[in-house]
């Protein structure tokens, strides 16, 4: 599953705002009890590992000129929750992303 969420920012500022927020991406999992590492291997993408509600999910976040894009490997058994989980990433992509 693919989701473009739109900005304005510099890349380097879209990098330093994901590092220091990068610790907040369990609390928007719902549920609770999520467990998120993150990593860079590269200066324009961030590796997500997530576990949660028994589920282990693999993605990363693309930083690009004008969009980031979230890239996450749901598995067959969620698939039929790609819609909310889609917009509820672009919302919450959002809010990581502002001042």
């Amino acid at each position: 599953m693919r989701v473009p969420i739109s900005h304005t920012l510099p890349r380097e500022e879209v990098r330093a705002r994901l590092r220091a927020r990068s610790h907040e991406i369990a609390d928007h999992i719902p549920g609770g009890m999520a467990d998120v590492e993150t990593g860079w291997p590269s200066e324009d993408q961030m590796t997500l590992a997530i576990s949660a509600m028994g589920q282990k999910l693999n993605g990363s976040i693309e930083i690009e000129d004008h969009q980031v894009v979230v890239d996450i490997a749901l598995p067959g058994a969620l698939s039929f929750f790609e819609p909310v989980v889609s917009s509820a990433l672009r919302d919450r992509g959002q809010k990581l992303l502002a001042p």
